[in-house]
């Protein structure tokens, strides 16, 4: 099968200015990749660095060596190297990414922060709307909520509202990091529902899943994060 993400050769090591520019090695030779149609799932105990190996495929972290191949517009980018027009190229129309926290400019209604990755890809406000509303209401956000700014919400609520964005355009490619951690049992089994469509079109996830029910029943494989950690 297509492989849609390639990690290869992938090192990270941080560097902690304020304590006199002392290093601390995190990943040496990271590799993996991820097949169209599958979720492959980054396993290991917390604190092994699941989220920053995440991070550095999206590129909210720059890696010291390696290479993020992403195949994008019929052929591969290399994120790593790539400039940042690119970069939010793939972003916009390749791959999507549902962090543990919802970030979105204040006082935008719910129904326009969902909108916004469709707007952007030129589908009409109308449709966007449409699209988002049919989301949000899939995840149990009240229709009386659509309109209110996602600052008002609960924790649970913006969560939604996260993954109701995440899943709005039909990304080629979606990370997930921890996308079930703050939902009762009736979300979490929508966002498992989201997944397997997702995977059936086509789709190649990488997530992080700490809800073992939710992880048994969307992955198909799983990367051991601690094989790949650098040696302190």
């Amino acid at each position: 099968m297509n492989a849609l993400l390639r990690v290869t050769g992938l090192d990270k090591t941080f560097t902690l200015h304020l304590q006199g520019g002392r290093t601390i090695p995190v990943f040496h030779q990271a590799g993996f990749a991820v097949r169209a149609g599958e979720c492959v799932v980054l396993a290991g105990a917390s604190g092994v660095g699941k989220s920053t190996l995440l991070r550095l495929v999206y590129g909210n972290y720059k890696a010291a060596a390696g290479e993020v191949w992403v195949r994008h517009r019929d052929a591969e980018v290399d994120l790593v190297t790539a400039d940042p027009r690119t970069v939010f190229a793939v972003r916009r129309e390749t791959m999507g990414y549902v962090s543990q926290f919802l970030r979105c400019l204040p006082r935008v209604p719910a129904v326009d922060v969902v909108a916004e990755p469709l707007l952007a890809l030129g589908v009409a406000r109308d449709e966007a709307r449409v699209r988002a509303r049919v989301l949000l209401q899939r995840l149990r956000i009240p229709s009386s909520h659509l309109d209110l700014a996602p600052a008002t919400f609960s924790g649970g609520e913006q969560q939604r509202v996260n993954i109701a964005r995440g899943f709005a355009h039909p990304y080629p490619l979606l990370l997930l990091d921890e996308p079930t951690a703050s939902l009762d049992a009736a979300n979490r089994a929508t966002v498992v529902e989201l997944i397997q469509e997702a995977k059936a079109r086509g789709a190649a996830l990488l997530g992080i899943f700490h809800d073992a029910d939710v992880r048994d029943r969307v992955a198909d494989r799983f990367v051991d994060v601690e094989a790949m950690r650098a040696a302190a």
